[in-house]
């Protein structure tokens, strides 16, 4: 692992100990479906899919305004099926991995707020024709979003976004809904 990577991480962890007398603090879970798109060139095949994806978070709300938070998200699965010179060749390329960044919020009302967040997200991938592995990428790239969030409760808020993966030379747009707890 890369020593940006640790720092971010050592960083990210010791955070809310120096907000520990902030009102509207404190830490919180997530979690969320939905659907990620692709539209990529993979070695001449142009592979237009979308495929199920999910989120998992955990992060620190220093104040109603801003929070940090990491997580794990994977993309699903793309498949599409080419014919080259009377063959049938299926392809499938996935992705996963963990994100580290920060979130904004603005509220609206009592209830609704806007929300945009931003960072680094490291992640793997896998890309096969025929079920033989051709290539096994794996990076960081720059994530960001915004979305609406809706409280339900004093610790409970339902959330919508959009985010936008960077991976490499390909560009993922994840539509989302999720809950999210605060355990404060």
């Amino acid at each position: 692992m890369k020593i940006q990577h640790i720092a971010a991480i050592a960083i990210f962890l010791m955070l809310p100990a120096l907000s520990a007398n902030a009102q509207d603090n404190g830490p919180f879970v997530g979690v969320s479906i939905g659907s990620a798109g692709l539209d990529d060139d993979f070695d001449g095949f142009d592979i237009d899919d979308s495929g199920a994806a999910f989120r998992v978070v955990a992060g620190w709300r220093f104040n109603e305004h801003f929070a940090l938070e990491g997580g794990y998200h994977n993309f699903g699965d793309f498949e599409q099926t080419f014919t080259v010179d009377g063959n049938e060749l299926n392809v499938a390329v996935s992705a996963d991995g963990f994100t580290l960044g920060a979130v904004g919020n603005i509220p609206l009302s009592e209830r609704f707020s806007l929300m945009g967040h931003a960072g680094m997200f490291f992640w793997d991938g896998n890309a096969e024709i025929n079920n033989v592995s051709q290539a096994t990428p794996e990076d960081s790239n720059l994530f960001f979003g915004a979305g609406l969030n809706f409280q339900l409760s004093r610790k409970m808020q339902l959330t919508g976004d959009w985010t936008r993966y960077d991976l490499e030379d390909a560009a993922g747009n994840v539509f989302s809904v999720g809950l999210q707890y605060r355990f404060r």
